[in-house]
């Protein structure tokens, strides 16, 4: 079972950028070499992407460029994120639309909505809201993916850890492991979605800084 992929070309039209802009980016280290996957196709060899984390990466990208050198841009993307991560309150996040009402309703604490949540709190309700706008969960899910997060995340400490989102036949369950684990399923099992941590910090950051 693999990580669901786009193709350079696919990439290219999707985000508007060329070609020697991605291989600059590269050659910067904005995006990991090991993200350019080379794989066999009828065509010949063609280079493939982590769907979700370079659509992801490349926004963000887009983003920052006019603000930051691509030297700055790098240095910041190579920060560990507990330099800059941040704690807001419920009705901060609610004010700046970082995520929907109704995953803050369900997973923010409202009752003590002047708290400050912390990064990794925040991180959690923005994993579960970013699948359930993607409609690729139940609310019912959703309440098990937040559940096994803030169980289990904390324990991953700096090294962060990696979730992957999978059914079969009809029925859904989660799994944590560091980033770049080997896993193998059983036959018939489909990967809904895949997640890591380091990927959701950095999109969570953008749309912080979006709404200082």
């Amino acid at each position: 079972m693999e990580e669901d992929l786009i193709s350079k070309k696919e990439l290219l039209d999707e985000t508007g950028i060329s070609y020697g802009q991605l291989y600059r980016w590269k050659r910067k280290q904005l995006i990991p070499e090991e993200w350019f996957i080379r794989k066999s196709t009828f065509t010949g060899q063609e280079t493939f992407f982590p769907r979700v984390r370079i659509l992801g990466r490349v926004q963000h990208i887009l983003q920052k460029k006019d603000d930051l050198s691509l030297d700055e841009l790098a240095d910041k993307l190579s920060e560990p994120p507990s330099l800059y991560r941040i704690g807001l309150s419920v009705s901060q996040l609610r004010e700046r639309n970082i995520v929907s009402v109704s995953s803050l309703e369900r997973f923010g604490k409202p009752e003590t909505e002047d708290i400050p949540l912390t990064f990794e709190q925040i991180l959690n309700v923005f994993a579960a809201d970013g699948l359930l706008s993607k409609g690729e969960l139940s609310w019912e899910e959703a309440d098990r993916l937040y559940q096994t997060l803030e169980t289990h995340a904390a324990g991953y400490g700096e090294k962060g850890w990696e979730l992957f989102f999978v059914r079969k036949m009809g029925v859904s369950f989660f799994i944590m492991a560091l980033p770049g684990a080997a896993l193998a399923f059983d036959e018939g099992v489909r990967l809904v979605s895949r997640l890591q941590s380091a990927d959701l910090a950095e999109q969570l950051n953008a749309r912080l800084s979006e709404h200082k």
